[in-house]
């Protein structure tokens, strides 16, 4: 059941651009697969049998499904599903309508083999040898009925670079989900989201979902995520992950390809989940992570070792409500963890109803726990009225330890967090709570509306002066970057952002992701590095690659490589360097 919580929670971290886009649904067929040029090589890359990858610490197992359904029986529950679709939903909602979800570049695309790249502009810098991988939503079926922007199957982009020769590759994640999907020909697993159209629907998917589940078609204890929200490196693997499901191990070859190798069990119990955002401390090498549930306790935290091992879980019994928690921060000695105004209630699908809402009564809070807790002793509740977090961008302590700094975006205003994301104002704040007194001082950084946003990887925990997030935008796309100095936030200060760039007319990119100068340089200063990301332009239908010089004041274009296929709009990517792509088990 906590892989269902946590794909409620999954579902509920971002919210689609509807009645953003003016290009037209793509005029695809339902419940179809993906077709084109990249047909033989999604065939030929889906894997032929079990495996098992066994290591000293952890075992990882690729799931392949079995093949124990009758076409009839198939047949029989993809007729009940287009029944539902076509009889008993009302009219979508603008947020699960796919044909407003699914537009412009928010359009699934094909898998596309390993295919070397143009440097159309400037050089590729030499840090930049190994892979920069982008995650995001892409459904291999074009859905009949309902659908949320989070529902699509995870999709890699990977650029990986090699002196300075670009080779550019989208895979699948082969998550259990896929592979049972890709085996019958249609959607199997429920949408938890946007599933819950009115009682009658919710009922019908339901009945249709159990009878899957007892007859054998599809087996819950194998997977019932789509691995589509972010990528995390630690304990030597390279992980896709979402919210609604363990760690996915996956590993790029030498030409470009992206392999799935499975899904990683050691993290938790088969029906359980883990956080898509884990937090890592490069100088340890330890990850901290998360399991959020719609049973007691709705939080649980724990930490992974430097050799990737899970070590003892803490169970969070002091929350007293399932709640959007999507994201966290940690410190040298804290971990911090919001406690939103939206919130997860089941009981909502008996009505008919999806089961994320807003309690606007509710008074907002966060949680502070030491990093190295055996147990929720020494967690501390702090009401903070009106801050509603979805992601951190980051945490540090000062005055002796006394105080801890969060900086993140709050959405503005809550209420339209679930249903129009277009309206959403993402704040970016300091927020210091005193440890002592328990009291909190909020300040806004700039007036913009800044999300996505990341810091230099080494800095995690410490205390930083740079911050770089994206900056306005639709649903998860961004009109451009913001770099913000935290050293001028002061109590008269209205904006700290001292160096930006806009893409253009008609462009749009993602979340960026610093990559230093000289990674292995302790004097380097913070800033010393590239920003990098995927765009989009709507008028060309043509995506890129961009490295940015994140030290100059208008974050210079240092080289932009034009990609041989679009890139949707996704979600959180990160660098990997190539000794640390050799080293992946």
């Amino acid at each position: 059941m906590d892989s269902l919580s946590s794909s409620f929670l999954q579902n509920y971290s971002l919210s689609p651009p509807f009645l953003t886009h003016s290009r037209p649904f793509l005029p695809l067929q339902c419940n179809t697969p993906i077709k084109g040029k990249a047909a033989a090589a999604a065939s030929s890359s889906s894997p032929a049998r079990t495996q098992l990858h066994t290591t000293k610490q952890s075992k990882t197992r690729q799931i392949t499904p079995r093949k124990n359904h009758s076409n009839l029986l198939a047949n029989l529950f993809k007729s009940l599903d287009g029944f539902i679709c076509d009889f008993v939903d009302p009219p979508l909602r603008p947020s699960i309508d796919p044909k407003l979800v699914l537009s412009g570049n928010y359009a699934p695309v094909d898998e596309l083999p390993p295919t070397v790249c143009e440097v159309e502009e400037g050089s590729l810098p030499p840090c930049l040898d190994g892979a920069y991988i982008r995650n995001g939503p892409n459904p291999q079926f074009i859905p009949r009925g309902p659908h949320h922007l989070f529902d699509g199957d995870g999709m890699l982009h990977s650029i990986r670079i090699s002196k300075g020769k670009p080779t550019f590759c989208s895979r699948f994640v082969k998550t259990y989900k896929y592979n049972v999907e890709r085996e019958i020909g249609s959607p199997v697993a429920i949408n938890y989201f946007s599933a819950f159209t009115s009682l009658p629907a919710s009922v019908a998917r339901c009945a249709v979902y159990f009878g899957r589940v007892l007859s054998g078609q599809y087996d819950i204890r194998r997977g019932t995520g789509n691995a589509n929200t972010s990528l995390a490196h630690f304990g030597g693997k390279l992980f896709a992950l979402c919210e609604s499901d363990l760690p996915y191990a996956i590993k790029l070859t030498s030409d470009g390809d992206i392999i799935t190798l499975g899904r990683d069990e050691p993290f938790s119990k088969p029906l359980m989940s883990m956080t898509a955002h884990p937090k890592v401390d490069k100088e340890t090498g330890e990850a901290f992570a998360f399991r959020p549930s719609i049973f007691r306790p709705f939080l649980t935290y724990f930490k992974i070792n430097a050799e990737g091992i899970k070590l003892q879980e803490v169970p969070i019994f002091s929350m007293t409500e399932a709640s959007l928690v999507h994201d966290f921060a940690i410190t040298k000695n804290y971990a911090i963890f919001p406690d939103t105004q939206v919130v997860i209630n089941p009981k909502e699908i008996l009505k008919g109803k999806p089961p994320a809402l807003v309690d606007a009564a509710k008074v907002p809070r966060l949680g502070i726990i030491p990093r190295n807790a055996e147990d929720e002793s020494g967690m501390m509740w702090i009401e903070v009225p009106g801050l509603n977090l979805i992601h951190a961008a980051h945490a540090w302590e000062e005055d002796g330890g006394d105080t801890v700094v969060v900086v993140a975006p709050n959405l503005l205003p809550v209420e339209n967090a679930l249903e129009r994301i277009d309206l959403v104002h993402s704040s970016m704040e300091r927020i210091e709570i005193n440890l002592r007194v328990k009291t909190v001082a909020r300040r806004s950084v700039s007036g913009r509306s800044l999300d996505f946003a990341v810091i230099n990887p080494a800095y995690v925990g410490k205390k930083t002066k740079y911050i770089y997030a994206g900056e306005g935008g639709r649903g998860s796309s961004r009109v451009g970057l913001a770099k913000i100095d935290l050293s001028l936030c002061t109590p008269n200060s209205d904006d700290c952002v001292v160096a930006s760039r806009l893409y253009g007319p008609g462009c749009y990119g993602g979340e960026p992701f610093f990559v230093a100068r000289e990674p292995n340089n302790p004097a380097a200063e913070e800033d010393d590095g590239y920003l990098v990301t995927y765009i989009h332009n709507e008028n060309t239908e043509e995506s890129k690659f961009l490295v940015m010089d994140a030290k100059s004041p208008n974050l210079e274009i240092v080289a932009s490589v034009k990609l041989p296929q679009r890139v949707p709009y996704g979600f959180h990517g990160l660098f990997v360097s190539e000794d640390d792509l050799n080293k992946l088990q």
